[in-house]
């Protein structure tokens, strides 16, 4: 079982035949979303489109003009999933999305020189990895890993990379005379059919894969290690990972805001964290000054209301800069239901939210046609109700519901 995209990795376009074209639903994401489609699963004679496996996801292209989202292996057959049919016998031509490829033959290469490298420096093996979108990682059996040893894998990463050293593919026939015990990997799919690959990066490892892989480590262009994360596994760690472009493109990202944090901060780069400490202190410093003056205005505005020769039937506080903590404040010191509250914080136009409190009949009644007005939705239970409204500017419509609801 091996695709013409595994005997060409850098192959990107190809012509076939079809041999099989059948009605199916499948799953895959669109623009970010995923849908259920009612399409056809497609196989031809070989392809050039990667299906899943060995870590690394499908390569997506075009049979034709036809599109092809997926491509998945079923034993010594690679099937395209598409919206539309092809008829039996008809020559295509596969077009591959080169992006994608490139982006996934850099990231499979380039763990397996990092997995090979940590094991070899530290006697860390890689359980598992995984290619995401933005961000790959490898797993390690080791419930920790260094600073020290992180920068000096990344060092040996790159200076492999530098020295240009070649990555050959070869096929291993099974029933040949071969310790396969040398040979890295994590065992066969149980529906294997045909030869196996072995990936060399000359020396430094060997490794049985399926996946589309660079033939030059100075393809990769360069390998980038982030930071590192506990795994859900007990005792290992997951150490995240760049490689080639994806390097760029988070460079490229970088001096975006930094850029802009040199506009809003005015001030040169080695000097933001500093600046931006002070800034979280000063932030937090005023925030408990507001909260402690909210309280202030909370207990005020009860004092006020509680001396009032005759208490209103409902009582209506908004405050923009105001939170929760100054709602329930003000429900704590009122500490009664004879008045129907309408406490809300936010935009005065705009978005916000509003606690009601008051008898348990008044705020069942009162509470969804609050909610409404003010275009939201809430909940409640027992004395109070609750609720994230989008139009705080129909607060006086509220009030006249309110004057006939208490005449």
């Amino acid at each position: 079982m091996v695709f013409k995209c595994q005997e060409d990795s850098f192959l990107k376009e190809f012509t076939t035949t079809v041999i099989d074209c059948t009605k199916a639903k499948f799953s895959t994401v669109i623009n970010g979303k995923k849908e259920k489609i009612d399409g056809f699963e497609i196989v031809c004679e070989d392809t050039i489109l990667f299906p899943e496996g060995g870590g690394q996801p499908s390569d997506q292209g075009f049979l034709n003009n036809v599109q092809v989202y997926q491509v998945n292996r079923r034993g010594d057959k690679a099937v395209h999933y598409t919206k539309n049919e092809l008829s039996i016998g008809e020559s295509v031509k596969q077009i591959v999305d080169w992006k994608r490829r490139l982006d996934h033959m850099q990231q499979h290469s380039g763990q397996h020189l990092l997995t090979a490298i940590i094991d070899r420096e530290f006697k860390f093996s890689t359980v598992s990895w995984w290619l995401g979108e933005e961000i790959s990682h490898i797993e390690l059996d080791t419930s920790s890993i260094s600073k020290e040893q992180i920068e000096k894998a990344e060092y040996l990463c790159n200076e492999l990379i530098r020295d240009a050293k070649p990555v050959n593919v070869e096929l291993l026939k099974l029933n040949e005379n071969t310790d396969v015990n040398q040979i890295r990997a994590r065992g066969l799919p149980k529906d294997h059919v045909g030869d196996v690959r072995i990936i060399t990066i000359e020396n430094v490892e060997s490794n049985m894969c399926c996946g589309t892989h660079v033939s030059n480590l100075a393809q990769l262009q360069v390998i980038k290690l982030l930071n590192v994360e506990k795994s859900s596994r007990k005792n290992n760690v997951l150490l995240n990972f760049l490689v080639g472009n994806r390097v760029l493109e988070k460079l490229g990202s970088c001096l975006e805001r930094e850029q802009k944090l040199i506009t809003i901060l005015n001030n040169a780069p080695s000097q933001h964290f500093d600046l931006v400490e002070k800034l979280v202190k000063t932030t937090k410093i005023l925030s408990k000054n507001q909260q402690s003056l909210l309280k202030d205005i909370a207990v005020y505005e009860v004092e006020k209301l509680k001396g009032l020769d005759q208490l209103p039937k409902y009582f209506m506080v908004h405050r923009k800069e105001g939170d929760f903590d100054f709602m329930n404040q003000f429900i704590k010191l009122i500490n009664s239901t004879d008045i129907f509250l309408v406490l809300s914080i936010g935009e005065e136009k705009g978005s916000g939210n509003i606690v009601l409190y008051g008898k348990e009949d008044v705020i069942a009644d009162l509470g969804p046609k609050i909610c409404q007005i003010l275009n939201g939705k809430g909940a409640g239970k027992g004395n109070k109700y609750q609720g994230k409204v989008n139009n705080l500017g129909n607060l006086h419509l509220v009030e006249d519901l309110l004057k006939s609801y208490f005449k």
